[in-house]
């Protein structure tokens, strides 16, 4: 149930940045934030641990540059 609504929430946001129009983009957008949470929030906790790991590696360079600038 958990991976279901990780992927529609992906989904309905990958769907609401293609719109044209900024108030469906926005109703999308936090819709499938909503529904990222709500997977996210029920996954098992090593998933959770490794989707952070995956973050932090990712944007760690970003904020190492930010940083210098």
């Amino acid at each position: 149930m958990n991976l279901i609504l990780l992927g529609l929430g992906l989904s309905i946001v990958w769907l609401g940045l293609r719109t044209k129009d900024e108030i469906y983009r926005l109703g999308a957008v936090i819709g499938g934030a909503i529904f990222l949470v709500w997977g996210f929030a029920l996954t098992a906790s090593q998933f959770q641990v490794l989707f952070e790991a995956i973050a932090l590696i990712t944007i760690f360079p970003v904020c190492m540059r930010c940083m210098k600038e």
